[in-house]
């Protein structure tokens, strides 16, 4: 449910209901923040561009960064300074990311783990690719991937562990 909350310099929240006009508040000295719960199915998740998933790694890896410090760890040629910054908005809008603003510095961190995005991405890729088959899946690994003996043992032994602890 979307919801809308009055903040004012004191950083007290008074909610008002969604549908309420918005134009009463225009000229107040108030901002209006908009209020968007956590999903917590991760199909309602976004797929990530390449240049967005690019960012989550770093952040997935530092836990938190300035855009600055996401610029250096990115591999050359390195984008410009306000390409990376647009790419975190478009992710902090996705609601991949939030920001905590010390003065006019914005430290941007992950809300959404790396475990929960690699759930989302597998399973799109199970359902768009393999029809949600893991043994097509693990014939595609076989046949395509070439995996050695020791290779197809260990995925072996892993399924004879999952299928013992189910």
């Amino acid at each position: 449910m979307l919801s809308f909350k009055l903040v004012n310099k004191s950083s007290s929240h008074v909610p008002i209901p969604a549908k309420k006009k918005l134009n009463n508040y225009k000229n107040s000295l108030q901002t209006i923040k908009i209020v968007i719960p956590l999903v917590k199915h991760h199909k309602f998740m976004k797929e990530l561009t390449k240049a967005e998933e690019q960012v989550m790694l770093i952040l997935w890896e530092m836990g938190e960064a300035l855009v600055k410090d996401i610029l250096e760890r990115m591999p050359e040629p390195k984008p410009a300074y306000n390409t990376v910054s647009t790419v975190v908005r478009v992710l902090e809008g996705k609601g991949f990311v939030d920001h905590k603003a010390i003065g006019n510095t914005h430290i941007y961190f992950p809300v959404v783990s790396e475990a929960k995005y690699k759930h989302f991405a597998f399973d799109k890729v199970m359902n768009n690719y393999f029809e949600n088959s893991y043994e097509s899946l693990v014939s595609f690994l076989v046949k395509e991937k070439n995996l050695n003996p020791g290779e197809l043992d260990e995925l072996i032994r892993l399924a004879e562990q999952l299928k013992n602890t189910r």
